[in-house]
């Protein structure tokens, strides 16, 4: 007798094949579930793969515009970076990916749902999260986590064997030294030889960037058009392509970010479980639309209202990379974030070249950049003697702060 119905977030490789045959084993009915957020894979090999092994269904459901439209560019307007390098491209697609399963588990009447996620990593955490956010009563089976699992399967090696016990296909090709998550924000690589934070990483192991040594030697000009703090068009100056829908635009700037080397970074972060990790990630388009959101957004914005959402951005990253996107607080976040994005509107033209982007310029209908009032040449509305009243306000607390230092010395 079933045990109930699991919906299983698959993706058609070792792991998560052995996992939807082992919850067989254990009684379950299993529904698997596949994401196309914008990662390179055979959809219909997996599909197969799934049918094969005796999954109930399965779902292979294309999110990519929704990625894009309602978790990536949330991400850019909030200038989202976490620990000062890091763009979060997995930590957004998480959400993304779990909404969809439980809405499946809905669907389906499915009282469980079920990931592939290590134990060891924050993902484990952001799948879980939102699936208890979104479906309170859901129960999750979670193998890595699971003593009778991970102390039978304690390496590849007993996946393996597992798999040629039960007729589950083995890749052919052999794995990578490091695993790697893919989708249109960005492909991360860890693990393996990676886990030594000295090693160089390999030249081989990018799949989304070109190396800057190896890019054109001649830039590319882009004109990037923002309503609201998020992009609606971006066009090649010199080539006059464009584009305008969100998935098109976002593909557009990873293929030239990628062309030119663009967002590749080395970084050690800290997890939200409580240890340091070592990853490597690519994330060209991404890159491109942070450094032209910055500028845009430092033109049009009032510059309280500035400084105010620079600490909620960083709030923003610490919640999405730790898991908390369906949490109330980070939904009051959004809000205001998206509040204080109203007049970011304007068009940010840059190059791409050899790594880099270099801002070139900008224009805005809601500038707050008065050319008169700044120039050196012209007087305009200013009154020099106006700066009088700034130094004589600051000049007052930097005396008093040296002359009680050099008082606090001379008695010691």
């Amino acid at each position: 007798m079933s045990k109930g119905t699991v919906v299983l977030a698959y993706s058609g490789g070792l792991d998560t094949s052995c996992i939807l045959v082992w919850l067989k084993e254990e009684g379950y009915d299993v529904i698997t579930y596949l994401a196309n957020i914008g990662q390179v894979e055979d959809f219909d090999a997996a599909k197969k793969k799934a049918e094969s092994l005796g999954a109930k269904k399965v779902f292979i459901e294309d999110l990519r515009a929704e990625f894009v439209e309602e978790f990536i560019w949330p991400s850019v307007q909030a200038s989202a970076i976490y620990e000062d390098r890091y763009l979060l491209g997995t930590s957004v697609a998480r959400p993304c990916i779990a909404r969809r399963q439980i809405q499946i588990a809905r669907q389906e009447g499915a009282q469980y749902v079920s990931h592939g996620a290590t134990g060891k990593g924050n993902d484990q955490i952001r799948f879980e999260l939102t699936c208890y956010a979104l479906y309170p009563e859901v129960q999750i089976i979670a193998p890595w986590r699971i003593p009778e699992f991970y102390n039978r399967f304690v390496g590849r090696k007993d996946l393996m064997e597992y798999a040629e016990k039960h007729g589950i296909p083995v890749p052919v090709t052999p794995k990578a030294p490091w695993s790697m998550d893919a989708n249109l924000m960005h492909i991360s690589y860890e693990s393996g030889i990676l886990e030594n934070p000295k090693s160089h990483a390999p030249a081989d192991l990018y799949l989304m960037t070109k190396s800057p040594e190896d890019a054109p030697n001649s830039p590319d000009v882009l004109e990037i058009e923002f309503k609201k703090g998020v992009p609606i068009k971006v066009t090649h100056v010199k080539e006059g392509k464009s584009k305008d829908t969100p998935l098109d635009i976002f593909s557009y700037l990873n293929e030239m970010g990628g062309r030119h080397g663009v967002g590749r970074i080395d970084i050690v972060e800290n997890r939200f479980i409580g240890m340091k990790s070592r990853g490597i990630y690519e994330t060209p388009g991404g890159t491109i639309l942070y450094h032209a959101h910055l500028d845009i957004e430092t033109f049009t914005m009032d510059r309280e209202v500035r400084r105010i959402k620079q600490g909620l951005g960083v709030k923003f990253a610490e919640m999405l990379y730790n898991g908390f996107w369906y949490s109330p607080e980070c939904e009051f976040v959004r809000h205001c974030i998206d509040k204080s994005q109203e007049s970011v509107e304007g068009k940010v033209q840059l190059s791409v070249f050899k790594g880099q982007v270099y801002i070139l310029g900008r224009e805005s209908p809601k500038s707050l950049y008065n050319e008169e009032l700044v120039s050196m040449d012209v007087q305009g509305d200013y009154d020099p003697c106006d700066a009088s009243g700034f130094i004589k306000i600051n000049a007052v607390r930097l005396r008093e702060h040296h002359r009680l230092q050099g008082e606090h010395h001379s008695k010691h």
